[in-house]
């Protein structure tokens, strides 16, 4: 399939590396791909960024049809471009899909496709230590339908986000509530996917959280209320001894991709690491007899989160001292130093993605 490609007439204004937030400012460029039963996936196109035209019947504003992925382009101190696991994104991606009944994309396309909207925008692509272009890919139902059923077409498409850091804290520690009053997902249903749904369901904790003072939620599980699942934009870790441990995937809790990278390298500096079902109440107990060393988040927006304090019913937890962590930051280097090109891909995640 041939790509279209048509210039804007209008470039904006870039903003400046150091004021970038996250989430604000869009690049020039964005691609779209148009889904029917009869025809496929077709008219692939690059084009201006600006509005979807939707009738007010599409089937995503009702029924919550729709898909994303998550992940950046990193300049490196010698001007070149890298993407950090975009295969991975891409097939996590049709994994969603699949959850969501909508039709596969073809990764190989989507990613040729991709490669030229960076070409295009490449000078979107922030430069300063810390920044990177966010990416976000997206699925959604578009037949102008009411009635309970997949859609018959589908736009998939591209955007682009010069991005800062996601949290206002930057890579200093966040404090986490933990919310038993609420669920987000259970298994069975489509917590493992990166759909709209799940984050929506997500926002009334989080509103609750911010009013306590605490920047992000701690989900448990949606039965019985006592194992840890994730946080609302990562997964979590927790350093308990000298063993790591993280929620098993038992498909209510997002695969993270940063998280496979964290349970990579940190098996491979020969760390123990254990995906198994944990307590609320067994990390309250790793910390009241000193074994709790760390908690963290991995996520694509901050990559590792450390966290200084967490709030479980009557009780609110302390970690060490409230500064960072050796293993966190010994993480966050590493991980960002394979992202930027300072250290060695031993893994082979890096793409280049040269203008």
């Amino acid at each position: 399939m041939e790509i279209k490609i048509v210039r804007t007439e209008k470039p904006k204004p870039k903003p400046r590396d150091s004021e970038l937030s996250f989430g604000k400012q869009f690049a020039d460029h964005m691609f779209n791909m148009d889904y029917t039963r009869e025809h496929g996936w077709r008219n692939a196109r690059i084009e201006p960024y600006g509005p979807i035209m939707m009738d007010p019947a599409t089937m995503v504003l009702h029924y919550g049809q729709a898909i994303f992925e998550g992940l950046k382009a990193y300049r490196t101190t010698t001007r070149s471009i890298r993407l950090f696991r975009p295969m991975d994104n891409l097939v996590r991606l049709n994994a969603s899909a699949r959850m969501l009944c909508i039709p596969e994309i073809d990764t190989e396309f989507a990613f040729s496709a991709l490669q030229e909207l960076l070409a295009i925008d490449k000078e979107w692509i922030p430069g300063l230590p810390g920044t990177s272009l966010y990416i976000r890919p997206t699925i959604v139902a578009m037949d102008p339908y009411l009635g309970v059923r997949p859609s018959n077409t589908y736009r998939f498409f591209i955007i682009l986000c010069p991005v800062g850091a996601y949290y206002p804290e930057g890579f200093n520690p966040v404090k986490i509530w933990v919310t038993d009053k609420y669920v987000r997902a259970v298994r069975g249903g489509v917590g493992m996917a990166k759909t709209a749904g799940n984050y929506g369901a997500s926002l009334r904790a989080a509103e609750e959280a911010k009013e306590k003072g605490y920047t992000q939620v701690l989900w448990l599980d949606g039965v019985e209320r006592k194992y840890i699942e994730e946080v609302g934009t990562m997964n979590i870790f927790f350093a308990i001894g000298d063993t790591l441990v993280t929620p098993v995937l038992q498909g209510s809790i997002l695969a993270g991709i940063t998280r496979d990278s964290v349970i990579k390298i940190a098996r491979e500096w020969g760390i123990p690491v254990e995906e198994r079902p944990i307590t609320i109440d067994e990390v309250m107990a790793a910390h009241d007899n000193g074994m709790l060393q760390e908690i963290f988040g991995s996520g694509t927006a901050a990559v590792i989160s450390p966290v200084s304090e967490l709030a479980w019913k009557d009780r609110v937890i302390r970690i060490k001292d409230g500064t960072v962590g050796p293993l966190a930051k010994r993480l966050h280097n590493e991980i960002t130093a394979i992202q930027y090109g300072e250290a060695e891909d031993r893994f082979g995640w890096v793409v280049s993605s040269e203008p």
